[in-house]
């Protein structure tokens, strides 16, 4: 009775292995503007935890780059200073939602992604959700219309939940900074490689990276390119292919 009763627990471990899917990334780009024939890039920037990159901001005001921010209550709690310079630029910047406490959109508990625990149910992951539109809301007076999740990885179950409760996924093209970890030569090289239609996320929440100094430079050059900047409100984003 004993070997049965192993054999059946293991056997029901197994199944639950095989039902876990690992998370995905979402792949967008935006589709050609005015029938295409113009150079086109959306700028994406997350705003996670920890600071206002005031030299970021300070130069894509000062180059008129228009930029989506995803950013979660945390960050929006933290950084009133940030909040009331993207405030005064809402003809650039738009305000999206990036979760309450910037946990990753996976389901189950143990779930993680690069080490970052996830949602212990599906309840969880509504109120990560809900928590990040309420707070975005708050300061801009207009409930968000796009989610991007912490890591920006997403268990298929998750994205149904996310979807389901009225917000699309905001995917990208272009890892320009790897989670603000890069140095700017490699921001650089990333941004160099980057095509009409394809979207960039970026961070704008560590001032000590050198993502700044990455994208500045970067965005120099598309810009000396004939790129033209979208924010994902201006824009018709759709799957890569």
């Amino acid at each position: 009775m004993k070997r049965l009763l192993l054999c059946c627990a293991l056997l029901l471990c197994a199944g639950r292995s095989v039902a876990v899917i690992a998370p995905i990334e979402v792949h967008q780009i935006i589709a050609p503007v005015d029938g295409g024939g113009e150079n086109v890039a959306a700028l994406t920037l997350d705003a996670c935890e920890g600071k206002f990159d005031a030299e970021l901001i300070g130069f894509l005001i000062s180059r008129r780059i228009p930029a989506t921010i995803f950013a979660t209550k945390k960050w929006l709690d933290r950084n009133p200073v940030g909040v009331a310079v993207l405030r005064s630029h809402s003809d650039l910047f738009e305000i999206e939602d990036h979760g309450a406490n910037h946990v990753p959109p996976v389901i189950g508990v143990g779930r993680s992604v690069y080490g970052i625990p996830g949602n212990m149910d599906t309840a969880h992951l509504e109120q990560e959700v809900a928590g990040g539109a309420r707070a975005v809301a708050m300061v801009t007076g207009e409930m968000p219309h796009w989610y991007r999740g912490a890591t920006a990885e997403y268990d298929p179950a998750a994205i149904k939940v996310i979807e389901t409760m009225g917000y699309r996924i905001a995917g990208f093209s272009v890892n320009a900074d790897a989670g603000a970890t890069l140095p700017r030569a490699a921001i650089v090289a990333r941004l160099d490689q980057v095509k009409s239609g394809d979207i960039i996320i970026a961070h704008m929440n560590k001032p000590t990276s050198e993502t700044a100094e990455g994208l500045s430079e970067g965005l120099r050059h598309l810009l000396a390119r004939g790129f033209r900047f979208v924010r994902f409100d201006q824009a018709l984003v759709r799957p890569a292919r």
